[in-house]
């Protein structure tokens, strides 16, 4: 199969060409620049040159393609409501070239959309008055696609997707602990972050493609939740830093940003995904964390 893909150079991504290649798949990878553009030939990868707000690019490398994967994300933290819009339209110009050809399309999403305080399944419905409300357009037109003749499906990533060369959540949170000399958490540390490797959720991506279901929603969570106080211990132990616990009113001036999300307690399962034959098998979080993110 040809198949588009989004964020072909991202974190996922550059995992999800790697799988597609191994399993005899033919890879056209979106491009915004020169340097992504380069990177992609270096890896045997065809280049569509584009962005998410060129819809023109965007139809024209679905319509040469036998399925889409769709990973690209604008993460600009100032205008989270924006990059939404533009993930919506992005997916909206691809769906169009696909309806009632009975291709797969599959489109990216976040478990932490999901109600918190309580484990999230397949068949939950976003947080429509969460804080990533922004992409709950997204999910719901993915799925409205299945109506169209579309196979469109989601997969739903957890807030860490870790591995060797992550530069997502878990390295910000060793270097904040860096820089601020001490490795915290929030309250008691009970709330709960799922995970999943990057090859594991690369490898469920392709499983989709091959075999998802119309209309359907998938969770690449291996680790179902795991606590944030264990998270900063693994953190204290690997800088030799002291841990302490933070209030609420205390975290934004130490986390910054992120203080919303390591205060979330998201957790997720994946029961339902694992049916389609998908079975993680990389290293943990913790783990991982201990045999990759200490390095000076």
């Amino acid at each position: 199969m040809k198949v588009f893909v989004t964020g072909a150079t991202g974190w996922v991504g550059s995992a999800i060409i790697q799988e597609l290649n191994a399993a005899g798949h033919e890879v056209l990878g979106l491009a915004r620049s020169d340097d992504g553009a380069a990177l992609l030939r270096s890896r045997g990868i065809a280049v569509h040159r584009g962005e998410l707000s060129d819809l023109d690019a965007l139809r024209t490398g679905v319509q040469a393609c036998d399925g889409v994967i769709h990973t690209a994300f604008i993460h600009d933290f100032k205008d989270f409501h924006a990059a939404g819009e533009t993930d919506r339209r992005a997916i909206e110009a691809m769906g169009e070239v696909l309806a009632g050809s009975g291709k797969p399309l599959i489109t990216t999403s976040g478990s932490a959309l999901l109600p918190h305080g309580r484990v999230g399944t397949e068949n939950d419905a976003p947080d429509s008055g969460g804080p990533a409300q922004h992409r709950t357009a997204s999910e719901v037109l993915t799925l409205a696609l299945a109506d169209r003749g579309v196979r469109s499906s989601l997969v739903r990533l957890p807030p860490s997707v870790h591995g060797d060369g992550d530069y997502g959540f878990a390295p910000r949170l060793v270097d904040i602990a860096r820089a601020q000399g001490v490795s915290a958490y929030i309250g008691d540390g009970a709330n709960r972050w799922p995970a999943v490797h990057r090859s594991d959720a690369a490898r469920l991506y392709r499983l989709v493609l091959e075999h998802g279901v119309a209309g359907s929603r998938y969770h690449a969570i291996a680790e179902q939740g795991i606590a944030t106080r264990k998270i900063a211990e693994t953190i204290g132990k690997g800088l030799g830093l002291p841990v302490i616990s933070l209030t609420a009113e205390q975290a934004p001036e130490h986390f910054g940003f992120l203080a919303r999300f390591f205060s979330a307690d998201c957790p997720a399962s994946s029961t339902l995904t694992r049916q389609l034959g998908w079975q993680p098998s990389g290293p943990g979080l913790i783990e991982d964390l201990e045999q990759h993110y200490f390095r000076s």
